[in-house]
């Protein structure tokens, strides 16, 4: 096949096209008032993301992963308490515990939607456990009823690590609005995107949202009078103006995501090259070597029927992963593999003890999963493209 202008994985200049008027309007209301840390419109954006999630309060920090250690510090985890966090996610998860010298302990995920696997958690409380922190994977959120249940009747606490969720719902309820306190990022790649570090800390408790605002400028109150021991973690006024302007389109780009993604599965079904999910089950992939090896097909993401999904990622899973990547490169596909090492064999982690085996779904998963493109302004043209890559990979390996 020729392989044509290429896919890129995201496209943020297409994105931008479309908005080009509108950011620079809100760019020019910033420079023209001159007031770039925290203020008037870091203050409208929080009202504003929090009751598009669905939440009471929203506190504009500097990044997903310092939203994820204030939410963490706002919580008193202290030195010697135990959060538990998936092994299968983006590394600042479990590094916001680290950091305060907490043990992060790992939990196995479902391999369906590769979300931490609820069934898991009892086994896994001690008395030094203080919270779980769920990580809404890819743009579909965990099963929350029963993190919640075990949640409440062990006192401990919830933190819902949506960088990759923000429109997500489960049973009708967005992400971000369900533990005690909800992590919002707006990385460039994300859904709702900034023009660099950004990140939102949800809550319906006014108490902690209080006190994450006081933790997020270095504990002051007032200034230069410090109640605690803070950081520096302040949203700046241009990140909230421009993401101010996304907010409003937000929607409209969820749903061409999710068209593309009925359209990949209609491609893939079309092309004979949608295959069943391995049968990992509860106890994870042990299979060796793994079950996707038999066949050329890829396993298609699942949106379970309660949720909404907003594919922040849309990734595949494939026996042949590197090789498949490897191809797709050379017809101009972009791809990623989020994530290949899962955390629990972290190097940085090695301290903790966890060997190979240990967590084999979400081992399973980082040996074979695919992120493809999903971006809202890809054409059926271009996603044919990509089927067509995947498909020859199939019929010559």
């Amino acid at each position: 096949m020729s392989a044509g202008a290429g896919v890129p994985l995201l496209d943020l200049k297409a994105q931008h096209a479309t908005i080009r008027d509108e950011i620079r309007e809100a760019l020019d209301r910033v420079l023209e008032e001159q007031h770039f840390i925290l203020g008037p419109e870091v203050e409208a954006f929080e009202r504003e993301l929090a009751a598009y999630c669905q939440c009471a309060h929203g506190v504009g920090v500097s990044s997903g992963s310092d939203a994820l250690l204030v939410a963490l510090m706002a919580l008193r985890i202290r030195p010697g308490d135990e959060v538990i966090v998936p092994s299968y996610t983006f590394f600042a998860t479990a590094g916001a515990v680290a950091r305060l010298g907490a043990r992060p302990v790992f939990v196995d995920i479902e391999p369906v939607t590769y979300n931490l696997d609820p069934a898991r958690l009892e086994a896994l409380i001690t008395p030094r456990t203080r919270a779980i922190i769920v990580v809404h994977l890819y743009g579909q959120m965990v099963e929350m009823d029963p993190v919640l249940e075990v949640a409440r009747r062990h006192g401990i606490k919830v933190v819902e690590d949506a960088a990759q969720a923000i429109g997500a719902e489960y049973k009708g309820r967005r992400a971000g609005s369900l533990g005690d306190l909800g992590c919002f990022s707006f990385f460039p790649s994300k859904n709702l995107g900034a023009a660099g570090d950004g990140g939102m800390v949800t809550t319906n408790d006014a108490a902690l949202a209080d006190r994450v605002k006081l933790l997020r400028n270095h504990g002051y109150r007032p200034k230069y009078y410090n109640k605690e021991v803070g950081g520096n973690f302040r949203l700046d006024a241009i990140q909230a103006a421009m993401l101010r302007v996304k907010l409003r389109h937000l929607d409209a780009w969820t749903q061409a995501r999710q068209k593309n993604a009925a359209t990949y599965l209609r491609l893939l079904a079309e092309a004979g090259l949608l295959i069943d999910v391995p049968a990992c089950g509860r106890d994870g992939c042990r299979a060796a070597p793994c079950s996707l090896e038999t066949t050329p097909g890829v396993v298609f993401p699942t949106a379970l029927p309660d949720r909404r999904h907003t594919y922040n990622y849309f990734v595949i899973r494939a026996g042949k992963r590197d090789a498949l990547q490897a191809h797709l490169k050379q017809q101009r596909v972009g791809t990623e593999i989020y994530y290949p090492v899962p955390l629990h064999l972290q190097e940085c982690f090695a301290e903790l003890e966890y060997r190979a085996g240990d967590l084999p779904a979400s081992e399973c998963a980082a040996k074979t999963t695919l992120a493809l493109p999903i971006y809202p302004e890809l054409t059926e043209a271009m996603l044919a493209q990509v089927v067509r890559a995947i498909r020859e990979f199939g019929t010559s390996g």
